[in-house]
């Protein structure tokens, strides 16, 4: 096989699930599988861990229909606000629950079960606190499954606690139309902050494949990803280049290995000798199959990056292996 193996530890995703659920008293368990599940693989991941989860999160609506057609019956939440009626239709059609961000995205969606974005402070997406009314009234109270928001940095307490007293009055207001709904405030750092931010129920997406965001440890979470690449060549050395650059030593015998740039790794970034190539990366010596990330936080500090990109990068050309 010529593509790279990517091995999917799907027990410890489950088991990452199930430490998130134990912190949480009983609230609602949303796990965000977009982006591919970060690059696990979104249908595999999510029917591994649907008993477990209240709700899946995806960020288009596309992601969503794949999982409802590979068979998920839970409830999904598309985190992008539709921007037309095909959009919407899709959305009805697939079952899946939309975020309302303004006025026209609640008279755009007619009936459609929704969840409310605030913008409490990340200014990416939600209405602002003093749009809700309006944003309110355009709804009716029974399609309101939810309001939310989003921290910009949970690792800053001044910064949380700010964001969370502007999400708790529009929480207030949201309940008086609809005392049912659930809010929820945090992803997967607002979790390991704790007490006030986790509300009636958090968003994990990073924490369940086993990493932390930028000020928080990733103790008890098990990475839940391996990748694999290939020796496809392995030759004595006979002067000039290793790839594309020059030689800088005399080498005895060099490995080829099929994964490179193009495969999501950082060209700049050695694997093995020098730069990679877009398909191949060349090492001295080496096995026949080399395990070349096992750990995405270590390798997105080499790549001045963060173990988001790097997992949702990574699994570009893999062939996926699951481990149940």
């Amino acid at each position: 096989m010529q593509k790279t193996l990517s091995v999917i530890n799907l027990r410890a995703v489950r088991n990452n699930a199930l430490n998130i659920i134990n912190g949480l008293g009983g609230r609602k368990f949303f796990a965000v599988v977009k982006a591919d599940a970060y690059g696990h693989g979104a249908e595999e991941v999510a029917r591994y861990i649907e008993d477990l989860a209240d709700c899946f999160c995806v960020a288009i609506i596309e992601e969503g229909v794949a999982l409802r057609v590979a068979g998920l019956q839970k409830p999904i939440l598309v985190f992008t606000p539709p921007l037309d009626m095909a959009d919407v239709e899709k959305a009805r059609f697939y079952n899946l629950w939309v975020t309302v961000n303004s006025v026209g995205t609640a008279k755009l969606i007619g009936g459609l079960d929704c969840h409310i974005k605030i913008n409490t402070g990340m200014n990416r997406a939600g209405c602002n606190p003093d749009e809700l009314p309006a944003v309110l009234n355009s709804l009716n109270a029974a399609q309101i499954k939810g309001v939310y928001s989003h921290m910009y940095a949970p690792e800053n307490v001044a910064a949380s606690a700010k964001q969370l007293a502007v999400f708790s009055m529009a929480e207030e207001l949201a309940k008086e139309k609809n005392p049912d709904i659930c809010a929820h405030l945090s992803a997967s750092g607002g979790f390991l902050r704790g007490g006030n931010f986790l509300k009636d129920g958090v968003r994990c997406g990073i924490l369940l494949y086993g990493y932390a965001p930028a000020g928080f440890s990733s103790k008890g979470y098990q990475p839940a990803l391996s990748v694999y690449a290939r020796r496809t060549q392995r030759t004595r050395f006979i002067g000039g280049g290793v790839g594309y650059n020059r030689a800088d030593k005399n080498y005895k015998n060099l490995c080829v290995y099929r994964l490179g740039y193009a495969d999501g790794f950082s060209r700049t970034v050695p694997l093995g000798e020098k730069t990679l190539c877009m398909d191949a990366f060349i090492k001295e010596g080496g096995r026949e199959t080399e395990c070349v990330l096992n750990n995405a936080e270590e390798y997105a500090r080499r790549c001045n990056t963060i173990s988001y990109e790097v997992l949702t990068s990574v699994t570009r050309r893999s062939e996926r292996i699951y481990e149940r």
